[in-house]
């Protein structure tokens, strides 16, 4: 008799994801958060009813939303798996350029601000004050 090869992971059922690349443990969790993303649109109308029914009942939820619950569960897990990760993992990689522009956008908008406070200030690249007013302080600070 024949026996079924194991997939390279050593357990049956489990293949190993297309995008192999590895990330950091927060860009693991970035990936992570829009797989869960991806999950909850993809099931919003039962998780909607559960969550419908489930409100203003305490104790009495367990089996009066038991229908929507298993159909909001049921949903869940039918777009969960290997396949739904690493179609988030590459929505993660596409976004990428994307967060990159963004976060030069913020350090260019840093920096401008910066520029603007010193030549409000009047101070010079060392954060000092320059120019009469310093001269005025400086006098003041040595009659002390």
């Amino acid at each position: 008799m024949a026996e079924t090869p194991l997939p390279p992971t050593g357990i049956p059922g489990q293949k190993l994801p297309s995008n192999p690349t590895p990330l950091s443990a927060p860009q693991e969790q970035q990936v992570r958060d829009l797989y869960y993303k991806n999950v909850r649109d993809k099931c919003a109308v039962e998780i909607e009813a559960f969550a419908a029914c489930a409100l203003g009942r305490t104790l009495t939820m367990v089996w009066k939303c038991r229908d929507q619950k298993l159909a909001m569960n049921s949903c869940m897990v039918q777009y969960q798996g290997q396949e739904e990760l690493d179609k988030a993992r590459a929505e993660w990689f596409q976004l990428a350029g994307e967060r990159r522009r963004n976060k030069e956008e913020i350090a260019r908008q840093t920096e401008e601000a910066r520029r603007k406070h010193k030549e409000w200030w009047n101070l010079d690249e060392t954060g000092k004050l320059q120019g009469r007013r310093a001269e005025v302080d400086g006098d003041e600070k040595g009659r002390r």
